[in-house]
């Protein structure tokens, strides 16, 4: 049997591997780290399956100056890799037009409305059925203006049938009582899920994959082997191994890898902070967004979670954790009663194109190489979905769904 290498063990290549395993393939999964120690570690713990809207839209250009302008709004970059980030913000710009928005839209609805059911098979399979919330997603609003701001998203969660629930002061504080009184209003998303701990899941996937016989090493890939078709994987100790596939699944470090298959892609790093609060002296039931503060709080296994923003400056540069700071200065807004004991913080690469939309495609330049990356703030949300697919096009089976929108001819 021939052998299939997943690059990458965050949650979309772990569970990948599982998948793949499942469907009979001889498979070893790569990585440098510990499986589920980059990006997969330190996300919201959210299956978000209603933010899938494309960010490359008109309405986020005409705000983009007074964002990048403020030394606390949403977005910030640095000044020094500005230079580097240019071509990606023209393609940007280009994917803003409104019938490319329209397109975009679909194809990030057409996976979110599969990514919950496929996340509960997934979650079923290795005994972490309880790992999943049974509340939804609180999404608040100060003032009827803040409300109106967010029509946009409303009026596409309609065109695709995602439910909603507009909720009054009363019904906020039946809900979540934590909720500081300035919140006049608030929509929720009841198929908006948190999971426990992400990290846990990819361990457990880990585990059921070697239990099965699968490969995990611990590996950094430098290149490749080929001739007609992929033949190897070359690592940084000089040593290689054989694989008749490879699939790199890398998140934003996927871009290095492809340029030694001479396949670049426009892939940018949406760096991503979180604070940990293990010890936070309320009970939050359900995550909350605040759109117009943009962060959200998502309560875990180990207290509660808070994050938001994007800052771009690759991924070299180091953390900047007055990021993180902000956030937290801002949940405290919504939530006066939070307690900031035993807490820590962390930084993470959210894998981002400018079109907002993952890539899960097979190389158009080498035979046998595929790749499944740009996820962003979504990854743990299309893991199982994205498992599914990228199995059926690896294996020649039929998707379930069309995968022309995802494929890197795109670029």
């Amino acid at each position: 049997m021939g052998k299939t290498v997943v690059v990458g063990a965050g949650i979309i290549g772990t569970a990948l591997a599982y998948e793949l395993q499942k469907r009979g393939r001889n498979v070893a999964l790569i990585d440098p780290g510990t499986p589920g120690s980059g990006a997969s570690y330190g996300n919201m713990a959210s299956i978000a399956v209603t933010e899938f809207m494309p960010v490359a839209r008109l309405s986020i250009w005409r705000q983009m100056p007074g964002w990048l302008l403020h030394p606390q709004g949403p977005i910030v970059v640095r000044p020094s890799y500005l230079p580097r980030l240019i071509p990606w913000v023209a393609r940007f710009l280009a994917a803003s037009r409104p019938s490319r928005v329209r397109a975009l839209e679909t194809a990030g609805a057409t996976l979110c409305q599969r990514s919950l059911a496929d996340m509960r098979v997934l979650l079923g399979e290795i005994g972490l059925d309880d790992h999943i919330s049974d509340t939804g997603c609180l999404s608040l609003y100060a003032n009827d203006a803040e409300f109106r701001s967010d029509a946009e998203r409303f009026d596409m969660l309609d065109r695709y049938g995602f439910s909603y629930q507009i909720l009054d002061r009363t019904q906020i504080e039946d809900l979540e009582p934590g909720i500081g009184t300035q919140i006049t209003k608030a929509v929720l998303l009841p198929d908006n899920r948190t999971v426990r701990d992400p990290f846990a899941i990819v361990t457990r996937l880990g585990d059921r994959f070697k239990a099965a016989g699968g490969t995990v090493e611990r590996a950094r890939v430098t290149g490749f082997e080929r001739t007609n078709r992929i033949s190897g994987v070359r690592f940084e100790t000089g040593s290689m191994l054989d694989a008749d596939e490879v699939v790199l699944c890398t998140g934003a470090f996927t871009g290095r890898l492809s340029r030694f298959l001479n396949e670049p892609m426009p892939l940018e790093t949406e760096r991503g902070y979180h604070t940990q609060v293990m010890d936070p002296g309320l009970d939050l039931k359900h995550s909350i967004i605040w759109p117009a503060k943009a962060f959200m709080v998502s309560p875990t296994a180990g207290g509660i979670r808070i994050g938001g923003t994007v800052e771009m400056a690759g991924l070299d540069a180091a953390p900047n954790y007055q990021r993180a700071k902000i956030t937290v200065k801002r949940a405290r807004t919504a939530l006066p009663d939070l307690k900031m004991q035993e807490t820590s913080e962390w930084m993470g690469h959210r894998p981002a194109f400018p079109d907002t939309i993952p890539l899960m495609s097979a190389s158009v330049k080498t035979p046998g190489v595929f790749y499944s990356t740009g996820h962003g703030h979504l990854g743990l949300t299309y893991a199982a979905t994205n498992a599914v697919l990228m199995a059926d096009l690896i294996t020649g089976a039929k998707p379930v769904l069309d995968m022309s929108p995802y494929s890197i001819t795109r670029f």
